[in-house]
């Protein structure tokens, strides 16, 4: 497809000049979807590519030559009409663009609770919740990934319209505003519900991933054209900010000499602060999920540093906390948590001080020690510090002992450890974490800053294992590839660093990469068994369908007791599989509604008549469809064509042994166990039970497990309004559960179950404000008031 076909029509142009704004604001408008038009001219044709490639390996796969047909005439339906399918979507996104000014409306959520009747079977319907579905997830996954971005560019596409910042659903050039175009395109191309949904899957491939980089295009394009120049994105902070204080100057005599393979800090002078690892080994980059970008070099100087820890208030500077930590020492309440002021290894003269070469040479050794590679070999942060001194000792004498700031690094890893172990209640991630305590430790020795920024490398490592060990190493059934990929990231850190904080960098890459195809793999076992479940609702929704149906004939022309035993279980699966494949409305579905009255009506007449043939050939036909044998569905067409349901050839009880010995169409499967009436709800479980029909998917909630309340997290992927059953996976899209709404809404009210709050806060982060918040506690001044006391 070549280029000029994406060029602006005068139709798209005509909707961009109607946006009620400003001439300026609109001549940018117009800018920015001539810049979108041609950077999505190549993945736009990727992604029918993709589609066409996708519809011929169905046809390959077809199971009859009907189905293959239908394939290709889609394929070729396609081909013929897929040229329109670039302009379109790009004059989709300008009747977004155009609607700048608007009423906003809520966005479209995906179909939950509601209430639901059989009369709603209908194929067209499910396809449409179905596509509601992906497109939402689709979505959000791109809002997740690009977060950042997209709330800059919702304040400034806010300024262009004169209005508050914009919600990101409903952003014109956002991901939702894409995929409600992208919705629209394909109808309007008038696919087939099922190519619409691999069409969506191939945009996701070939367009979004490309999505960040043209948002943040978008913002550079704005910006130098003075729309908020200089605008950045700061998260919303839980607790009020507190200004940095300046960091002093370093004492003279403390600017560290670099260890051998160690550059980074060279080039620091007297007097001047030692170049911070990440200035050199983490350029700005465009952040993954989740993750902002690691800050630029500071301006020199001792000004005040960024606020960098989402979700949390500016660290306290290195001057408060060996304040506190002084305060804590003297403290008989810190006994267990921090050594005593005799234990700390402090030299008594600062003559006697080891050097940072010394002391960062008796870790290497810690750190090249066989059992620091093994989880076995984890020590304790005060363990290694006694370890550490006594090979300094060996070698510079007896009296050799810790700067006091150095002292004060031990301490505050240990309290920053002693966090995440709660945080992480153990596991193999805890493992991991220990093993890293040496190369952690050395990089805070070396770097000031580390307890100060929370993008640090080591702490951006720390993070991710604890989110991974949190997520995919929290169950029984560990992943094997996962943890040897742990494994191998943290082995990297602890063979290889030697002051460099690119290792670290590495190694957070690496892991993040496969918790990446982690999470992928996680959402394909999820939609897999949504699926599933759909197709149980869909199933029970027709045979409830087909019981109605049935029971409603019998009770108006009463036939034969045995007829109606014959219509209840073998006929009724005919009525079941009909409905499932044309719809409730199709003119299969009449043909058997009619075909049905027909056997009542037949088999009602008194006994002795003549059989009626062509009704027999007919029902013996659909019987056979669902599974029945040849000669059973003889016998049972004969009886249902035969008035008073007779049959000379077999007995009752020699159909009814074989009927019994039979499952049911659906049975082969996992059933679920028949369920007694529910007893009457509580005024409470009412209230969670409404609740319930009302969240969205995708809600975690978190169960009680045994008597000594340990929980487990799990996901509500979906639930059905017409069965009252949902669908619960753990982090790894395994299903671990299908309750009913009524009992979810049982264990709600009892306390055994509850909703888990959004928390955006990182593991790395909750841990460092617990040990601030402990430090505090221990140095006596929690009660206080003041600023710090919020940090």
């Amino acid at each position: 497809m070549s280029t000029s076909a994406f060029s602006m029509s005068l139709d798209t142009a005509r909707v961009l000049a109607s946006t009620p704004v400003a001439p300026r604001a609109r001549a940018l408008l117009t800018a920015l979807h001539t810049h979108w038009t041609q950077a999505l001219a190549a993945p736009l044709a990727a992604a029918l590519v993709d589609l066409e490639q996708a519809l011929l390996q169905q046809a390959e796969r077809a199971r009859n030559g009907q189905l293959q047909a239908e394939w290709l005439a889609e394929r070729r339906h396609l081909g013929e009409h897929g040229s329109a399918f670039a302009p379109g979507l790009m004059q989709a996104l300008a009747a977004e663009i155009a609607g700048l000014r608007q009423p906003r409306r809520l966005a479209a959520t995906p179909p939950d609770a509601g209430p639901a009747t059989v009369h709603t079977l209908t194929l067209v319907d499910d396809a449409d919740i179905d596509r509601d579905i992906v497109l939402h997830e689709i979505a959000r996954r791109a809002t997740v990934r690009d977060a950042a971005a997209l709330q800059l560019l919702a304040q400034r596409f806010g300024a262009l319209a004169g209005a508050p910042a914009f919600e990101i659903d409903q952003l014109p050039l956002g991901p939702h505003a894409l995929c409600r175009a992208l919705r629209a395109v394909g109808d309007g191309l008038g696919l087939a519900p099922d190519t619409q949904l691999r069409l969506y899957r191939a945009f996701e491939h070939q367009v979004l991933d490309r999505h960040g980089e043209l948002i943040e295009r978008s913002n550079l394009l704005l910006a130098r054209e003075g729309v908020l120049p200089g605008l950045v994105y700061l998260p919303y902070l839980a607790r009020p900010a507190v200004a940095v204080r300046a960091r002093p100057a370093p004492a003279a005599g403390r600017v560290r000499s670099p260890l051998p393979g160690q550059g980074l800090n060279a080039a620091a002078g007297p007097g001047r602060p030692p170049r911070r690892h990440a200035d050199a080994a983490m350029p700005v980059r465009a952040p993954g999920p989740g993750q902002a970008p690691w800050p630029g070099p500071e301006p020199a100087g001792d000004g005040p540093g960024p606020a960098d820890a989402p979700g949390t208030a500016a660290a306290p500077d290195r001057a408060t906390l060996q304040r506190l930590l002084a305060a804590a020492r003297r403290s008989d309440a810190a006994q267990g948590a921090l050594p005593a002021p005799a234990d700390t290894g402090v030299a008594a003269t600062p003559a006697q001080a080891l050097t940072p070469a010394a002391l960062g040479h008796a870790l290497a050794m810690l750190q090249a020690a066989p059992a620091q590679r093994t989880e076995a070999g984890a020590r304790g942060v005060h363990e290694l510090r006694r370890r550490a001194l006594a090979l300094a000792r060996a070698q510079h004498g007896p009296q050799a002992g810790l700067a006091r700031q150095d002292a004060d690094t031990f301490d505050l890893l240990g309290l920053l450890y002693g966090e995440l172990a709660r945080e992480l209640g153990g596991g193999p991630a805890a493992g991991l974490m220990a093993r890293l305590q040496v190369p952690v430790l050395r990089a805070a020795l070396e770097d000031p800053a580390f307890f100060e920024h929370a993008r640090h490398p080591a702490r951006e490592l720390l993070n991710t294992l604890a989110e991974s060990g949190a997520t995919w190493l929290a169950d029984d059934e560990a992943d094997a590839p996962l943890r040897q990929a742990l494994d191998q990231a943290v082995d990297r850190v602890v063979g290889d660093y030697q002051g460099d904080a690119a290792v670290f960098v590495a190694a957070n890459e690496a892991v993040r990469t496969h918790c990446l195809g982690q999470a992928r793999r996680a959402e394909v076992a999820e939609r897999r068994h949504v699926e599933a479940a759909r197709g149980r609702e869909r199933l029970e929704t027709a045979k409830r369908h087909a019981a109605a149906q049935v029971e409603q004939l019998c009770a108006q022309a009463a036939p034969p007791p045995f007829v109606q035993t014959l219509l209840r279980q073998a006929w009724a699966d005919v009525l079941t599989l009909g409905l499932l494949r044309h719809g409730e409305d199709s003119a299969e579905a009449q043909a058997r509604r009619q075909l049905t009255a027909r056997i009542v009506e037949v088999t009602g007449r008194a006994a002795g008549g003549a059989p009626d043939a062509a009704l027999g050939q007919a029902v013996e036909q659909a019987l056979l469809q669902v599974g029945h044998h040849p000669d059973e569905a003889g016998a049972i067409a004969r009886r249902l064509s035969t008035p008073g349901g007779e049959d000379r050839h077999t007995s009752r009880s020699e159909l009814s042994a074989r009927l019994s010995t039979r499952s049911r169409l659906g049975e082969h499967g996992e059933e679920r166990p028949r369920e007694d009436a529910p007893a009457p709800r509580t005024a409470d479980e009412q209230a969670w039970h409404a609740r319930l029909r009302a969240l969205p998917f995708g809600t975690w909630f978190e169960f009680v497990t045994n008597q000594q309340g340990d929980v487990r997290r799990q996901r509500l992927s979906w639930f059905s309004p017409v069965t009252d059953h949902a669908l619960f996976v753990n982090p790894r899209g395994q299903k671990v559960g299908e309750p009913t709404l009524d009992a979810l809404a049982r264990l709600m009210a009892s306390g055994q179950a509850r909703l888990l709050a959004e928390d955006r806060t990182r593991p790395i982060d909750r841990a460092w404000q617990a040990a601030l918040r402990l430090l505090r506690t221990l140095s006596g001044e929690a009660a206080s008031s003041g600023p710090q006391a919020a940090a």
